[in-house]
């Protein structure tokens, strides 16, 4: 059984079990968070897409941690024009633990 549900402008397909970067949430780790904007759910053959979600449908998760991810580096650069900058950037993330689709 999987699930595609939306966060923080993303669309994640998960299972049970999974452990999943999303964007940034506010919350503590060991925090339940329901996710109700679910865009399709399916169970083998039984497959249900919504229109633009499914009613009822929900994923639980557990919040495992709030991080800053790896060091990503942004290089501007122009040859023969003496332009070269460099900037670094860290991004925010959620880590959570898919403990029920529904």
């Amino acid at each position: 059984m999987f699930a595609v549900f939306q966060s923080g402008g993303k669309q994640h397909r998960v299972t049970e079990g999974d452990v999943v970067k999303l964007e940034l949430i506010d919350a503590e780790p060991g925090q339940e968070l329901v996710f109700d904007k679910v865009l399709m759910v399916a169970d083998g053959d039984d497959v249900n897409v919504g229109a633009p979600y499914v009613d009822g449908g929900h994923v639980k998760a557990e919040v495992l941690r709030n991080e800053r991810d790896k060091k990503i580096r942004v290089i501007k650069f122009k040859r023969r024009k003496d332009y070269m900058r460099r900037q670094g950037h860290r991004q925010w993330f959620t880590e959570v633990k898919i403990t029920a689709i529904g």
